[in-house]
């Protein structure tokens, strides 16, 4: 069987780097994704998605999780230490240099509404990523009720995210279990 070779360190840096530096106000999952598995094919989506569900009931920053999954993945604790630093490096020293040049900024014309742009792109992003997640996780009648039942849990009744997947998550894994040894027999 013929393996592609592995991605190296630098690539993963420079991937991260970049969607670390020019990402706005969060929701990078989805460019992690549309760079890692539609541009790049690092992964397939069934492994990305795997990670994300993993990287949104870990603790800490969603997409932080997502580069130390991807790195991992990709080429271990190298891989992973490599993401992590990539992702972090650039924003670390534009805050520092938007901390110092605050007052200036801010003054400038038309700031708000670059604002408010850059904010409907990463919602933009975010449903993408969304409508793509449920075509690919959706391969079932519960996967899609799973899904369902969570996003009324916790968009639309505003329940706390960490007690509706408390609930669903073991629901929807011991039904599909139960599905699984029915096949088998």
């Amino acid at each position: 069987m013929n393996h592609p070779p592995p991605v190296s360190l630098a690539m993963i840096y420079g991937l991260f780097f970049r969607i670390g530096l020019f990402s706005f106000g969060g929701q990078l999952t989805s460019w992690i994704h549309r760079e890692v598995v539609l541009v790049r094919g690092w992964m397939t989506n069934e492994e990305f998605l795997s990670g994300m569900a993993l990287s949104q009931i870990l603790p800490g920053v969603n997409s932080t999780n997502t580069a130390i999954f991807v790195g991992q993945r990709l080429r271990g604790a190298w891989g992973a230490t490599a993401a992590i630093v990539a992702m972090l490096t650039g924003p670390f020293f534009a805050v520092i240099l938007a901390a110092i040049f605050y007052k200036w900024i801010i003054g400038w014309e038309g700031m708000q509404s670059v604002m408010e742009g850059v904010a409907a792109v990463a919602l933009g992003m975010l449903a993408r990523l969304g409508i793509s997640a449920g075509r690919g996780a959706a391969k079932g009648l519960t996967p899609a009720l799973a899904m369902l039942a969570t996003f009324v849990g916790v968009g639309v009744m505003r329940w706390p995210m960490l007690g509706v997947v408390a609930v669903v998550a073991p629901i929807s894994v011991i039904i599909s279990y139960m599905q699984g040894r029915g096949d088998e027999g």
